[in-house]
Order: structure tokens, then C-alpha cells, then sequence
């Protein structure tokens, strides 16, 4: 319940039914606390990204091209820089989907959830594309404020993951918890070599312990609890 109460203050008996339980037994008793989740539509998540994602100077909080500190080597508008066409780092931003929509086949509600539908650097993106998120060891790209493309090298997974900066790690973490618990029910479809294929816990070992490991070195911040609160 540690990661649930590092949010700010959620309604009275919102989590009543997961008192005393651990395990599978928490997970599934916290699916139905929030499973069905409300979502809006796609083309409203444009809108919802200035609740949900503005820096304190009013420009996008990209999490692909801002550095520690909200410094970033270039930002956006949320009306004009939105993308169409892009080709190089800085173009536009997009709606990334911290979980690749492919994994689940563009279902709803998952596709449109703000909760892990990012604004992002198209470019940057582009380069993730599906690639399940990790700790790279061989780097083949690197992005303006440090995010890698290149081969994994935790947990004994070996294939290419994308790797996002130290600052955000957790906030990702926390983000896929969500998504495996919100989605309980669905999970056995989702296909990656980073998902289980279960409920329980609902990701592949070595993504359950990287995981874990970015959620105890980047605790909650201030941001991800505002992102949290206007998601």
C-alpha cells in the first residue's frame, strides 16, 4: 500500500476493500476498485495534456526531451507543435502511448487512458517505437536529454529496450503498475516480452524486478502527483 499513499489524499473508502491483503490477492482486490476506468476520447487526449503535463513555464513537460530540473534543449506549444510530419528531434510532440498501443492491439479503454498516454518528442517516439523499456548497455541512439535506444542488459533480457533518464524512471514504473492492475482482466492478451501473460503479477520476471528497482531509486515527485491528481 506504500506506493498507493505516496499519492495525494483520494476519497474516503476509495481502497477499503484492499485493507489487510497482500499479494494477488491486493492486485485483484484493487482491480475492482478501479477497474472500468473513464477515459476520454483520443483526440481529446490534445486538450487533457495541459491539465496533465505542463512545465512551470507553461510549455509541454515532455519526459523524452526535458532533463532534471525541467531544463530541456528545446520544448513545445500545446495548440501549435503538435506533429504531423517530423523528422528530426525537436519537430513536433505526440501522444505516446507509455505502453505501446501494438501490445494490445489499439483496444479500448486502454488506448485513450491519460493515465499512460504521455506527450512526447514525435521523433523520439518514433525511435522507441514498441520497444519494451530497460537498461541498455550497447547504446545505438541516444536522444537530446538522454533517453537510449540499444541492448538490455538487466535481468538477463538481452533483446533492444528504450531506456528513459534516471528522473523518470519511477514515474513509468508507477504508470505500468497502474495499467497491470487496472487491466487485470485483459492482461493475458497483451503481448510483449515485457507482460506476463497473467494477472499475477502480470509481467515477465525480469521486467517485474526492473521495474521495482526504478520505482524504489525514483520515488514520487511533485510533478507525477499533480500528473496524477489532473489525470
Amino acid at each position: 500500500m506504500s506506493l498507493l499513499q505516496a499519492y495525494a489524499q483520494v476519497p474516503g473508502g476509495y481502497y477499503k476493500m484492499a485493507e489487510g491483503k497482500k499479494g494477488h490477492i491486493l492486485k485483484t482486490a484493487l482491480f475492482h476498485s478501479i477497474k472500468n476506468p473513464r477515459v476520454i476520447s483520443y483526440s481529446a487526449l490534445w486538450g487533457a495534456f495541459k491539465r496533465t503535463d505542463m512545465r512551470p513555464d507553461g510549455r509541454v513537460w515532455d519526459i523524452y526531451s526535458t532533463q532534471e530540473g525541467g531544463k530541456a534543449p528545446y520544448s513545445f506549444d500545446f495548440d501549435t507543435n503538435r506533429c504531423g510530419r517530423y523528422h528530426r528531434e525537436g519537430d513536433c510532440y505526440n501522444r505516446e502511448h507509455s505502453v505501446p498501443k501494438s501490445w494490445f492491439k489499439e483496444a479500448p479503454p486502454m488506448f485513450s487512458d491519460l493515465f499512460h498516454v504521455y506527450p512526447t518528442d514525435g521523433y523520439v517516439n518514433g525511435r522507441r517505437g514498441n520497444l519494451p523499456y530497460g537498461e541498455v548497455g550497447i547504446t545505438s541512439w541516444v536522444s537530446a536529454n538522454g533517453s537510449k535506444v540499444g541492448q538490455n542488459t538487466f535481468g538477463g533480457y538481452t533483446k533492444r529496450v528504450f531506456e528513459p533518464i534516471d528522473e523518470y524512471k519511477g514515474d513509468l514504473a508507477r504508470t505500468y503498475f497502474y495499467m497491470a492492475t487496472a487491466y487485470e482482466d485483459k492482461l493475458s492478451n497483451w503481448k510483449s516480452d515485457q507482460i506476463g501473460g497473467n494477472r499475477y503479477p502480470g509481467f515477465s520476471q525480469w521486467s517485474l524486478e526492473l521495474l521495482l528497482k526504478w520505482h524504489r531509486e525514483d520515488p514520487v515527485s511533485e510533478k507525477e502527483i499533480r500528473r496524477n491528481e489532473a489525470v
